[in-house]
């Protein structure tokens, strides 16, 4: 008899072992998209919004960031040998913001220095505000994304309680749980769809700050080219 019990602890020793090394069902990132609810929809349009805008505009600014060693030289000669056309020319050929920039300053040459420089200036601010285009896609979605996430989990924690309530005598933790974790998983996507939409702003106003100071170096080069005493 006492074999017996002792048999059948063992079994049931051995069978609560196995359950606990049972290893849980993995959890895809599809389960926890159609888990989270209508919520989803609005932060997938807006991941991909911000992939597009960073994609677009990543590709633009390194276009306008690309310099040409000779340009300055090559204008400086132009106008020492007082071939305005051909500068010029150079300047639509080459097609960069400071390109365009310079252009516009031989587009003022005779006029008075701070006219020339306020004109110049006028023109790089606008090629700024040309390449920070779309930037603030990025920046709404950077700030509203985790916004929408927060909503989403109070939604369904309201849900969760409500069915929770619903349940009665029944009530068990199983109700409470599934509630809250689909509820938690629109917290979650929100914050990663604002932390990527963050890093690309920060990375996109790097850049562009980076062009905005090669243009002011250029509109220097310009504006000494001009000071220079005629020889």
């Amino acid at each position: 008899m006492t074999t017996l019990l002792i048999a059948t602890q063992a079994i049931a020793d051995n069978t609560a072992a196995s359950a606990a090394n049972v290893p849980a069902p993995e959890l895809s990132v599809w389960d926890m998209c159609v888990n989270g609810g209508v919520i989803m929809i609005p932060l997938l349009l807006l991941a991909v919004i911000s992939v597009y805008v960073f994609i677009e505009r990543a590709l633009v600014i390194r276009r306008a960031a690309h310099e040409d060693s000779s340009f300055m030289d090559r204008i400086k000669d132009y106008i020492h040998d007082g071939d305005i056309d051909a500068a010029m020319k150079l300047c639509r050929h080459t097609d960069t913001p400071y390109s365009r920039l310079i252009a516009k300053g031989i587009s003022r040459m005779g006029r008075p220095m701070n006219d020339v420089l306020v004109t110049i200036e006028n023109t790089g601010n606008i090629e700024v505000a040309t390449l920070g285009k779309r930037l603030p896609w990025l920046a709404t979605t950077a700030a509203g994304a985790p916004m929408l996430g927060f909503l989403g989990t109070v939604i369904g924690m309201v849900q969760a309680f409500y069915n929770l309530a619903s349940a009665g005598s029944s009530a068990n933790i199983d109700v409470l749980a599934g509630g809250i974790y689909q509820a938690l998983v629109t917290t979650v996507a929100g914050l990663i769809v604002g932390i990527i939409a963050l890093f690309a702003y920060n990375y996109l106003v790097a850049q562009i700050n980076g062009v905005m100071n090669s243009l002011e170096n250029k509109t220097m080069e310009f504006m000494d080219l001009l000071n220079e005493p005629v020889q």
